[in-house]
């Protein structure tokens, strides 16, 4: 293993072990870990939290509990989107070496001085790319481009389409709306009061208060694509929205206290598969050629995360208490100790 020689060997890491709200984590002492053979240690400048910190944090819906651990949580620190130095790299990594910096989704961690990420999933940071700015980007920004994908709102088809995005002020929203305005769409925005102003600024044409408006109401046959990433909607009159050949995708959504989103998903099953209308759940897995699109257009000031605040590592628990507050406009960052 190649490594920095000013790596210590223990750090303080937000670490929790139990179940619960922001309240259950705290600093602790721990070692700092090494690299498997794959892994890279990144020296974290910045920390992006995202919904799926504070849902992992919570164990909430309970079935998520099954993949991540059903009495205490196997991911201790959360943080799962980071940017910062390469420190040390395992002996079959080919791709990366200590000095780089680096952006990518790991799966926890990131609330920390040091965390072991795979090097398959990071990507080197373009010159000038700020840390705080491309900590922001891999999960909402990646989820937004799979989701814009799976609608079928790219290359000439972007152009012209119509699209709404329900939820539009939120992580994932907020680049959904960037996204599809720069390839050439025409976005409605469904969003709160206090994210408005945001969103349009993104690109939005029409910026609708969430509050006050209903999708279901919205007329028929209005939109090529609506992209759904929170709430409780009838997918029906979601799917009455589109024009022939449109797609509803479901990003987020869903309330359940046992299987949350998962309610959602099964009932769209049969909506997925017959009509020209389709309702398709998405499914985002980890693309690190995405997150490196991402960074280019971000480093060019061609995409621009909207940043609500940046906390201290040493407040970090503050940052997950905002999460999982939902009333997140855009982006949370945790800048590094």
């Amino acid at each position: 293993m190649n490594a920095d020689a000013a790596v210590p060997t223990t750090m303080t890491a937000w670490t929790q072990h139990r179940y619960g709200g922001a309240e259950v984590v705290a600093p602790e002492q721990v070692p700092v870990p090494s690299p498997g053979p794959g892994d890279v240690l990144v020296r974290v400048q910045a920390t992006a939290l995202n919904s799926a910190d504070a849902r992992i944090m919570q164990g909430n819906p309970l079935a998520l509990r099954l993949a991540f651990g059903l009495r205490r949580p196997r991911t201790t620190v959360q943080g799962r989107d980071i940017a910062g130095i390469v420190v040390a790299v395992g002996r079959d990594v080919t791709t990366l070496r200590v000095g780089d910096a680096v952006l990518g989704e790991g799966t926890g961690g990131g609330l920390a001085p040091f965390v072991v990420v795979a090097a398959a999933r990071l990507v080197r940071r373009p010159d000038g790319l700020d840390a705080v700015v491309a900590a922001a980007l891999p999960l909402a920004g990646g989820t937004a481009w799979q989701a814009l994908a799976r609608a079928g709102i790219t290359g000439d088809r972007a152009r012209g389409a119509r699209v709404l995005v329900v939820g539009a002020g939120g992580g994932v929203g907020h680049f959904a709306v960037q996204l599809a305005a720069r390839r050439g769409a025409d976005v409605t925005a469904i969003a709160g009061e206090r994210s408005r102003s945001v969103v349009r600024e993104l690109g939005a044409t029409t910026v609708l208060d969430h509050r006050r408006t209903d999708p279901a109401t919205l007329a028929a046959a209005s939109f090529d694509a609506v992209l759904v990433t929170a709430g409780d909607h009838s997918l029906r009159a979601l799917r009455r929205l589109l024009v022939p050949g449109g797609s509803v995708v479901l990003i987020g959504g869903g309330t359940g206290r046992i299987i949350g989103p998962i309610a959602m998903v099964l009932r769209a099953l049969p909506m997925s598969l017959v009509g020209s209308r389709r309702v398709r759940p998405l499914t985002v897995v980890t693309k690190p050629e995405i997150t490196a699109e991402l960074a280019r257009l971000a480093a060019a000031g061609e995409l621009t995360p909207h940043i609500e605040r940046v906390w201290p590592l040493a407040e970090a628990n503050a940052a997950l208490a905002h999460i999982a507050s939902g009333h997140t406009i855009g982006k949370v960052v945790v800048r590094g100790g």
